[in-house]
């Protein structure tokens, strides 16, 4: 089929990212520095930067890969969609981090004394933003919010889109965070408030607004055997390297040691029930895939908030294990539930592995902060038993610092609950106003999308203009929803592999929703 290239319209992502990357390049010379206490040769930096690569370096790569491939081949499970999902994946990131990296450092300026903890009474190197490792794990886990995002609307917008989006939601992400950090002392190692339930809330609240019945009914939205194949190599990824995720930020020593614990059995316990419900729920009694895919995953997610605190290694099991059932039992009922009353499309399943099991891990570390006691973090310090309540005060105090200049466990674990309330409804006011955003961005790019100039392009451009999505703020024809070839050149043999599975696969007729 003969085809015209893509409108300037339609291509609006190419004069953006030009400008964007000037802007940053700009941006960068003026005020991005070196951080002198690791980066530049003094008296101490050699050794701190030494401490630094050795003790976060490591964490870094694996949050990092988890970033890049993880989350990138998770979102390949679209039968035409892997080329976008993955290089669209490393477009988000890359300018995420990009802008993370000033955003934060404009709301979190350092001080100038790195042995200063009081912020109150720092000196801050402003104008300038200090660069180092933990700078770099701080964009990483903001893209991280950007990129569950994205899972949400993944095959439904275009790359103009979701670089608006990412940069809009980094902006909010960090005032929420420095909210829910500075203002009220919150505690979330993991991100599991901070990152996972904004990102879900985001992304979905987008999703609602930019609602069309043309993703929901697309033939397009569903798996084959080759791409399920590939998103269970994210998965695994994701797997393997979720406990550095989580204990990544933690404070260096017993909690970040109890954060890699707790992680990996939350996640052991989350993969048995997961596998176990996957085939309870499914009608022929089989594992479904996309429970495969992604309920395994929830544990990481669910503890991640709590994941420094004393869950215990049975708390660890409890909470896999409940997050498994709930995570399985959303694919099944709560995703169709949200796209037929709430018209809230959500490609990936997020409110199933980041939302929901988000809720349910703010809530624990709640609790778990309620019941937060010197005695209980010193409790086997029985060597020095005069000792005991100082070694408790000191590893309570790391993890919860408020609680070192007075504050008590009840009111520790009401900012904790404060914080994810308020989290949630940052997510929903931007994610509406993003949405709304969006979707003008959409209707912009409608006006002038061109198709073939086939007699077939003719009859799909026909299509469109009768019952498309373009009057509902799409910025996709129906015809290239979950599409590579609206994006991507897609080299002959790809399409043919394309052609040859739908006419011989039965899971692929099934349209990957026999789940």
């Amino acid at each position: 089929m003969a085809q015209r290239p893509n409108s300037w319209r339609t291509s609006g992502h190419i004069p953006v990212l030009i400008g964007l990357q000037i802007i940053f390049i700009i941006l960068f010379g003026l005020f991005v520095r070196y951080d002198p206490h690791t980066a530049i040769k003094g008296p101490t930096s050699v050794d701190k930067a030494s401490k630094m690569i050795t003790a976060t370096y490591p964490m870094f790569q694996d949050v990092h890969v988890m970033i890049f491939i993880g989350f990138g081949f998770l979102m390949t499970f679209l039968k035409k969609y892997g080329l976008s999902a993955v290089s669209l994946n490393m477009l988000c990131s890359a300018v995420t981090i990009e802008w993370a990296i000033l955003v934060n450092g404009f709301f979190h300026p350092a001080c100038e004394d790195p042995r200063v903890t009081d912020f109150s009474q720092c000196k801050t190197s402003w104008p300038f933003i200090d660069l180092n490792l933990i700078s770099l794990l701080g964009a990483d886990f903001a893209t991280a919010a950007v990129l569950i995002s994205f899972g949400v609307l993944l095959g439904t917008t275009t790359p103009l889109q979701l670089i608006l989006m990412s940069m809009i939601e980094i902006v909010l992400f960090v005032v929420n965070e420095v909210i829910g950090r500075s203002y009220f002392g919150a505690v979330d190692a993991g991100d599991t408030i901070f990152v996972h339930c904004f990102g879900a809330y985001f992304g979905l609240t987008i999703s609602r607004v930019l609602y069309s019945r043309e993703n929901h009914d697309s033939k397009k939205e569903g798996a084959a055997y080759t791409s399920d194949l590939f998103s269970m190599v994210g998965t695994v990824f994701l797997w393997m390297f979720w406990p550095s995720f989580n204990a990544a930020a933690a404070a260096p020593g017993d909690a970040q040691h109890r954060a890699l614990m707790n992680t990996y059995f939350s996640l052991c316990a989350c993969v048995l029930a997961a596998f176990a419900f996957s085939a309870l729920v499914n009608p022929h009694r089989k594992f479904c895939m996309e429970h495969i895919q992604n309920a395994t995953l929830a544990g990481g997610v669910a503890v991640g908030a709590s994941a420094d605190m004393m869950v215990t290694p049975v708390g660890a099991l409890i909470i896999g294990t409940l997050t498994g059932i709930i995570s399985t039992c959303g694919f099944r009922w709560v995703t169709p539930f949200l796209a037929d009353k709430l018209k809230t499309h959500d490609t990936c399943g997020v409110n199933n592995l980041h939302g929901m099991p988000a809720i349910l891990g703010g809530v624990i570390s709640v609790v778990l902060a309620a019941l937060a006691s010197p005695e209980s973090y010193g409790h086997y310090n029985d060597d020095v038993y005069s000792n005991n309540h100082t070694f408790g005060h000191q590893s309570l105090h790391e993890i919860f610092p408020k609680m070192a200049e007075g504050r008590t466990a009840t009111s520790q674990a009401s900012m904790q609950f404060l914080a994810l309330m308020v989290t949630i409804i940052f997510a929903v006011l931007g994610g509406t106003v993003t949405g709304y955003i969006l979707k003008r961005v959409g209707q912009w790019q409608n006006d002038t999308y061109q198709k073939g100039t086939t007699i077939v392009g003719l009859a799909l451009n026909m299509g469109y203009l009768a019952g498309g999505i373009g009057g509902q703020g799409g910025a996709l024809p129906k015809h290239l929803l979950f599409d590579d070839n609206a994006y991507f050149e897609v080299e002959g043999d790809e399409k043919q592999v394309i052609i040859v599975n739908r006419q011989s696969s039965i899971y692929t007729e099934l349209n990957g929703k026999a789940c």
